[in-house]
């Protein structure tokens, strides 16, 4: 029987903490680290990243955009990467944002979340942009193989208040909305579902109800965003338990010194460590 995707996640933040480690191979941060921006440097950026953060944090995020931007053989460096970070003891969440209809998606899913695809990691996110059911081949999917995925629901973008906290007549918003289907496909999962959603640390008041999620919670914009604790504390409360905060720039300025990221790493992994102390207890709603 395989082992679900909410299974291995509490095993890894009972083990790591609750931190998400962003590998965001941005030309910028190429060019600050002393690096060639081309495939070169992309590799010796991740890898980096890899040797620095996988033993120790509970899951890594590479951002696909950043290694797609270099073509095939950035993509090449993007399959290394997610089998590096395994081999070394991490979970995996390809930062992939995919979201479309039909055979479309399910090709989707089949590259992130099908055994044997050498881009699939233990996760994936997913835009429900296109209506949370077109999701459907890759929420069966990862169910199938064991992994998981993570739904946009309210991101911190200036962009996204307009689509997602936009209110149907029945008075529930597009976030709330997201965040009840993800419940849906949760329910009864022990510690926790597969189907996690995307909150940004950042958004403010949420207005939203996270009683019965049953799921993860990635937070992104932990540091350099803007993101404290504190936020994550307020904007959580009960469910303290499922939030996975995520940090990137904030992390990554210290490189490319590996002593100096894994650091890094390791005290923002202990600054957010009891978040994860609860995961799986029962949620309460948020304001």
């Amino acid at each position: 029987m395989i082992e679900s995707f909410g299974v291995r996640l509490a095993a890894r933040v009972a083990v790591a903490g609750p931190l998400v480690a962003g590998i965001d191979p941005h030309p910028g941060l190429l060019a600050d680290w002393g690096l060639s921006i081309d495939v070169n440097g992309l590799e010796r950026f991740a890898m980096t990243c890899v040797d620095a953060f996988a033993a120790e944090v509970a899951l890594v995020k590479p951002q696909a955009a950043f290694f797609e931007a270099f073509g095939s053989r950035g993509v090449a460096v993007l399959e290394r990467t997610i089998a590096a970070a395994q081999a070394a003891g991490s979970l995996v969440l390809v930062d992939a944002k995919r979201g479309d209809i039909g055979t479309t998606m399910a090709a989707y899913a089949t590259a992130f979340l099908a055994d044997g695809s050498p881009l699939a990691g233990d996760a994936v996110t997913l835009s429900p942009y296109l209506g949370f059911g077109s999701l459907d081949p890759a929420l069966e999917l990862s169910a199938k193989t064991g992994r998981g995925v993570f739904v946009l629901a309210l991101t911190s973008n200036k962009e996204g208040p307009s689509v997602q906290r936009a209110r149907a007549d029945s008075g529930v918003s597009v976030a709330q909305s997201i965040v009840d289907a993800a419940a849906e496909r949760n329910h009864g999962a022990d510690p926790l579902g597969h189907v996690g959603v995307v909150i940004g640390a950042t958004v403010g008041e949420t207005g939203l109800d996270l009683s019965r999620l049953n799921g993860a919670v990635l937070a992104p914009g932990l540091g350099a965003q803007g993101g404290t604790v504190a936020d994550l504390r307020r904007l959580f409360g009960g469910i303290s338990g499922q939030v996975l905060p995520s940090s990137s720039r904030d992390v990554l300025r210290h490189g490319p010194d590996v002593a100096a990221l894994r650091a890094a790493a390791v005290a923002t992994r202990e600054s957010v460590r009891e978040l994860g102390e609860s995961t799986g207890a029962a949620g309460h709603s948020v304001s």
